[in-house]
């Protein structure tokens, strides 16, 4: 078992932040809600309680047993985990005087502390909190203050027990990362053996083990998730893995013939399946959104269970999980309410019978692409921008027709190879064309045009969850919206995009 720091979960925004940051220093750690506490195993090196939009004086506030885990193990407390570590052992937490928001600077109180060994005094931090600690337990020491706030961080005398007023884990806090680096290598004594080469290695000897000489069906989707999962597998199982990529209709221009060349390049065992009439028929005449994902969904899970019997004895179903799906159907806030009803693989019903393998399911986006690489993927399928499950199915606003399809496919393809030939398309997250519902007013030659208006996308962003529109070159927009308008018949119209999320999402469906 990797060594790892268990961070129990009271419901922050920041608690995927810190567990990020903690995988950057290669150090594994896992996130638990509190009210699931796992077994306290020899692995397990320390233990951070994240942040909340609890508070400690609220008449039931979130409460746990910390008995097999303070003065035992190290333990770091962020902000509501501060104020917890102070209310429930004999300190004072009372409401703010006015709420704590934003940058503050660091004093420190005692040089020596293991917490800020080589912090700069006067570091920026970050502040977030409605709630401040007045007052600590006898035992407690502070350790720094900040203009505002005495008790900004303090330590128990006796034990690795230590808690922050601020958050280490955002940007914001200028020397945030060397904090936590001091609580997992200072305190914790952790080695940090997390790497790409560590992972796959276990990896694969534990799919060795668990699968034995059983065949394995992958849906392969063309994105690193998928790909990467395939990999995995495949060096763990060789030719038992038996991988499906299913060409919907509604990939990206030549997309199926070029992603389905890469895999077999990458000895791969692979099928692919010309399915796109199946698609469309089942999706002629539906407009809203919703509707169109679940009947893209219900049409993959036939055709792919159509093609698993034709695998004979095959006993697993390999999905790309990774860690973001874990944590969020085990969240302190529960299973989101607005979880997409249809995903690259989705879920399969009860009748195929497989057991499910996820090869990814610890590991972060960015994490997924590091063991990509070092697996040696093809650095298209790498380096690819994220695609929705449904396609462009999604970027077809109102009802679908092949013609629409063909010609978002076209505008498409001259937006990402314009992106890439401006060597701008490694420093967009995700970009896409939209096709809207409208049609506009144009004037082409002596002709007065009425014909599609099409959306272009671009966005910044870490992990989807927010992002900001691509501040794109103006020559280069002009560009491709020119190239657009002249090749594409149909088009007289391109407008881009320049909303960020939130208020607005990525894709417009």
């Amino acid at each position: 078992m990797h060594e790892q720091i268990l961070i129990l979960d009271f419901g922050s925004q920041f608690t995927q932040l810190i567990a990020r940051r903690l995988r950057e220093l290669n150090v594994y750690c896992e996130i638990h809600p509190y009210t699931k506490i796992p077994p306290i195993t020899s692995n397990i090196k320390g233990v951070i309680l994240s942040g909340s939009p609890h508070s400690v004086r609220e008449e039931n506030p979130p409460h746990i047993d910390l008995s097999l885990i303070k003065g035992k193990l190290p333990l770091l407390g962020v902000c509501f985990g501060a104020q917890y570590l102070a209310h429930f052992f004999g300190g004072e937490v009372g409401k703010s005087a006015s709420r704590e928001y934003g940058r503050a600077h660091l004093e420190l109180k005692n040089k020596e502390a293991k917490l800020f060994h080589d912090v700069k005094d006067d570091s920026v931090v970050w502040m977030s909190h409605a709630d401040t600690i007045l007052k600590i337990p006898n035992n407690y020491s502070i350790t720094a203050s900040t203009h505002d706030v005495q008790i900004a961080a303090f330590k128990v005398e006796g034990e690795e027990t230590h808690g922050i007023q601020f958050h280490p884990e955002v940007y914001h806090t200028a020397e945030g990362a060397k904090i936590l680096k001091n609580f997992v290598y200072n305190i914790c004594h952790c080695s940090g053996n997390w790497t790409p080469d560590s992972f796959i290695e276990t990896t694969i000897s534990d799919l060795k083990n668990k699968l034995g000489h059983d065949k394995v069906i992958l849906g392969l989707s063309g994105g690193v998730d998928s790909s990467v999962a395939a990999m995995l597998l495949h060096k763990a199982i060789g030719k038992n893995l038996h991988c499906i990529f299913v060409d919907n209709g509604l990939l990206r221009k030549n997309e199926f013939e070029t992603v389905l060349d890469s895999y077999k390049h990458m000895g791969l065992n692979v099928k692919g399946v010309d399915a796109k009439t199946k698609f469309y028929s089942a999706l002629n005449g539906v407009s809203d959104p919703e509707k169109k994902r679940k009947a893209i969904g219900k049409i993959f899970i036939d055709v792919f269970d159509e093609e698993s019997k034709l695998v004979n004895d095959a006993g697993w179903l390999a999905q790309g999980t990774i860690y973001p799906d874990v944590i969020e159907s085990v969240s302190v806030k529960g299973p989101s309410a607005t979880i997409k009803s249809h995903h690259n693989v989705g879920g399969l019903p009860d009748y195929m019978k497989l057991k499910v393998v996820e090869p990814l399911r610890s590991l972060f986006k960015d994490e997924v692409r590091r063991v990509g690489k070092a697996l040696g993927l093809d650095e298209n399928i790498l380096n690819r921008h994220p695609f929705p499950g449904p396609g462009l199915a999604i970027r077809i606003l109102g009802e679908i027709t092949e013609q629409k399809i063909k010609i978002l496919q076209e505008v498409d393809a001259l937006f990402i190879d314009g992106l890439k030939k401006h060597n701008l398309y490694k420093e967009v997250w995700q970009a896409g064309a939209i096709f809207l519902p409208i049609q506009s007013v144009g004037v082409m030659g002596d002709e007065r045009t009425y014909e599609n208006v099409i959306a272009l996308r671009a966005v910044s962003s870490t992990d989807g969850m927010t992002a900001d529109w691509c501040h794109l070159p103006y020559e280069f927009l002009a560009s491709v919206s020119n190239e657009i308008i002249n090749k594409v018949k149909g088009v007289n119209r391109v407008v881009y995009d320049i909303s960020s999320k939130p208020p607005a999402t990525i894709e417009w469906e």
